[in-house]
């Protein structure tokens, strides 16, 4: 059994004394696990970082195996984003996020809106918002993505402003004015809104919605808590000038 194909480095674990297993998310085949020899070689660990895109080819003896990777460079950015803190905060968090995903089961949307977030670490006015839009997917393809299209209570298209905490659907001003302290405010740049300017507080508010509901959802059935990485990023966002 083999296949080769590139993917995207989410994580080492140490195996004997030069080896490791690596976790790369590749498009076709989800996230996958399979052993490096050699993988703590000054040649390899470049190569081996979170965040780069790899040509990885996996072979064993049965499927169910464990089986070996041999991977070669394809986009090593991971160098250059951890001489930015806050890139690299970012980087680590999706990273943290995807392994979240269930063991080789194909999430393609994921992968590529993952390796679009990576190719704009580099822009600032960006990629945080581009980051939110990702961990919404990440909820969607899990099986629990929020409805924002409409309002819970009066089906309106138009003035959605909120969010349930508990259900997950937006609401509209009109509806949602008398329990607003009890509501999610939902940010423009999540409305649809073609061009819409991205504002801070609106980013700050999009990691809030996405947060409420990875926890929720994501981490505390699984015993689980957010990623340092993103708690640290949001502070740092969050003391940016407006």
């Amino acid at each position: 059994m083999e296949w080769r194909e590139e993917g995207i480095i989410l994580g080492l674990r140490r195996y004997g004394e030069t080896s490791v297993i690596a976790e790369i998310l590749t498009r076709t085949r989800g996230r996958w696990l399979g052993l490096v020899r050699g993988g703590r070689s000054r040649a390899m660990r470049p190569v081996l970082q979170p965040g780069n895109l790899v040509l990885a080819s996996w072979r064993a003896r049965l499927e169910d195996h464990l089986g070996t990777f041999i991977t070669e460079p394809v986009t090593l950015r991971a160098g250059t984003i951890m001489a930015d803190p806050l890139q690299l905060a970012a980087l680590t968090t999706l990273t943290a996020l995807a392994q979240f995903l269930p063991e080789r089961e194909a999430h393609p949307r994921i992968y590529d809106a993952m390796r679009l977030v990576i190719d704009r670490l580099e822009e600032p006015a960006i990629w945080p918002a581009l980051l939110v839009r990702w961990e919404l997917g990440l909820l969607d393809e899990l099986g629990f993505g929020l409805d924002l299209g409409r309002c819970a209570v009066t089906g309106s298209t138009e003035n959605l402003i909120y969010v349930s905490p508990r259900t997950g659907r937006a609401v509209s001003r009109s509806a949602g004015e008398a329990y607003r302290d009890k509501l999610l405010s939902l940010p423009e740049f999540l409305r649809g809104s073609q061009g819409a300017a991205l504002q801070l507080a609106d980013i700050l508010a999009g990691f809030e919605l996405t947060g409420h509901f990875l926890s929720r959802h994501i981490f505390e059935p699984r015993g689980a808590t957010a990623p340092q990485s993103r708690s640290w990023m949001l502070t740092q966002l969050a003391e940016r000038p407006h």
